[in-house]
């Protein structure tokens, strides 16, 4: 804002004066020197009332785009961290279950190999000249109690069945001891069992309609069922999330 001085506030009472003619008579133009000064302030005034303003508004443009700018950075770098994140988690994860699946197969390998190395026992029991007898009687007593029946057939290894003829009369006898009754037992002479078993006998009743299965593996099978948790204990120790146990 520009403001008149009081000799050129006089000038200008003295211009209001002037006529015409005195313009005319005043080649070197004197009397306009003082309005045209105040016209050149009043202009660089202006000027520099623009230039400011244009600065001032500059800054805040530039304020403005610097924090537009500014956050949309800070928002993409967000979004990128919360993607490292969820990556992380996700690999973190991948890899805990990894190591859990390994962990829960090793273990499952191991007590196969205790499972395999009981098998591998159980094939030294037929040899046995003192306990075999006992216990492939033990066996097909089990499976006559259990099917009931009036008469089965009995199949058994090959070289069990001269064993086995020895050994039916006195198990006849103890299932009278315990059921009241006898039950008929045929030893089939053309089917046997695979001499890759461990020993047993297999037991069928009704013209083979119904069947059980009496060997030493099936058994052996039948207890590792029941005491694979003990074996799972005494390996690896208690399982942590277990709530109950048997």
């Amino acid at each position: 804002m520009s403001f008149i001085r009081g000799e050129q506030i006089d000038d200008f009472i003295e211009l209001e004066n002037l006529r015409p003619q005195d313009l005319i008579n005043d080649p070197t133009h004197t009397l306009l020197r003082p309005i045209l000064s105040h016209i050149d302030a009043e202009a660089e005034d202006k000027s520099m009332e623009m230039e400011l303003r244009a600065e001032e508004e500059f800054r805040a443009e530039k304020r403005r785009i610097f924090k537009e700018n500014r956050e949309r950075i800070d928002l993409f770098y967000e979004r990128k961290r919360k993607q490292v994140d969820i990556a992380h988690k996700v690999y973190t994860s991948n890899k805990s279950n990894e190591s859990r699946v390994s962990l829960l197969i090793a273990r499952d390998q191991l007590l196969q190999d205790v499972l395999k190395e009981a098998q591998e026992e159980l094939k030294t029991v037929s040899g046995d000249k003192e306990k075999y007898p006992k216990i492939i009687k033990g066996l097909i007593l089990q499976g006559i109690l259990q099917l009931l029946e009036p008469e089965v057939v009995l199949r058994c290894r090959k070289e069990d069945v001269e064993l086995i003829k020895d050994v039916v009369d006195e198990v006849a006898d103890d299932q009278k001891k315990i059921a009241g009754f006898s039950t008929k037992v045929t030893v089939d002479p053309n089917n046997f069992l695979s001499d890759e078993i461990a020993g047993g006998v297999e037991l069928l009743s009704r013209q083979g309609k119904i069947s059980v299965s009496s060997t030493l593996e099936s058994r052996m099978n039948l207890i590792a069922e029941q005491i694979v948790p003990q074996i799972r204990t005494a390996l690896f120790g208690p399982n942590p999330n277990r709530a109950f146990f048997d």
